[in-house]
């Protein structure tokens, strides 16, 4: 119970973040970003660069690639998180540099729409190893240089990691499993000075649903388009700076936190709030060691007691 009561006050802490200088000697911190050739990890990939640290940038295509190489302070590396010898490779590549590894950002990801009955079993394989197993297999293989770095890991999760729409069970899925991965990878890597954190952002302008679309068969792409909406238009989303302010601070503040909720809609934030109240009632309700109200104020006034003041 106290665990999640720390949890929610996490999650109480604000969206954004003042723009810090950045971290001395940020020459020599280098850090990968998985799934950067658009939306959100290009614009992670694109601030660290402009701010003067080293990012190694994942990408699958050969266009990409080569934007991604034109960054300055950029070096783009082929990679597919659901490829075991792309990974190793990215590995010896990294290893032989010598700048060493401070930060991992996991933020490739796929989408999926449908409810349980609509969507197919190869639709849900994909989103579990892209969004899972692929954070999971690059934590594995990077966490040595990380380790010897005492850096950080950032997981891109997603406020549907709390929130759980019914048109979404797949991605739903996957986003609750990063919260889990998150709270145990910190717990295990804490003693070694490694931080841990999740990004949660809400509605940002990115090419999930597009490439998602992509994939559909016309049925598949018709239920899709229709759970969408007919009006909807991604472009009319906000760019995603305010995540890849949440990243660095993730990466490089002296005492990051937890969990980071990104959104530009007051009402997704409140909305999050309550889904973790909810829950806390659920877990509390009806059972042998049930908690008065008293006793959860005075739990959750000890939780606030660390909490992190409003930022604007």
């Amino acid at each position: 119970m106290r665990l999640f009561v720390a949890i929610l006050c996490a999650l109480i802490a604000a969206p954004s973040f003042a723009d810090t200088p950045p971290a001395e000697g940020k020459a020599s911190k280098a850090v990968l970003v998985t799934g950067a050739s658009s939306g959100i990890g290009r614009k992670i990939t694109e601030r660290l660069a402009a701010r003067g640290y080293f990012v190694y940038a994942t990408a699958r295509k050969e266009e990409d690639l080569k934007a991604l190489g034109a960054i300055r302070n950029v070096q783009a590396l082929r990679l597919d998180v659901t490829q075991p010898a792309d990974i190793a490779a990215a590995v010896a590549t990294i290893s032989k540099a010598g700048r060493g590894l401070h930060g991992l950002v996991n933020n490739a990801g796929v989408g999926t729409l449908g409810t349980i009955a609509e969507m197919s079993l190869e639709e849900f394989d994909l989103c579990m190893k892209v969004n899972v197993y692929g954070p999971v297999m690059m934590i594995k293989a990077f966490q040595p240089l990380v380790i010897a770095a005492q850096g950080r890991i950032v997981n891109i999760g997603s406020i549907s990691g709390v929130l759980a729409s019914p048109r979404i069970p797949g991605y739903v899925t996957s986003k609750h499993a990063i919260e889990g991965l998150t709270d145990s990878l910190a717990a295990q890597l804490a003693p070694l000075g490694v931080g841990v954190s999740v990004v949660e952002p809400g509605n940002y302008r990115s090419s999930i649903d597009e490439k998602m679309l992509a994939r559909l068969q016309d049925d598949e792409k018709a239920s899709a388009i229709k759970i969408l909406g007919p009006n909807f238009d991604v472009s009319k989303l906000p760019e995603p700076d305010e995540v890849a302010v949440a990243v660095e601070h993730a990466l490089f503040d002296p005492s990051p936190k937890r969990r980071y909720v990104v959104s530009s809609e007051p009402g997704i934030v409140e909305k999050t709030m309550r889904k973790q109240i909810e829950q806390l009632v659920q877990l509390n309700e009806g059972h042998r060691y049930t908690f008065d109200r008293a006793a959860l104020i005075k739990m959750l006034d000890e939780a606030l007691a660390t909490a992190r003041p409003r930022t604007e």
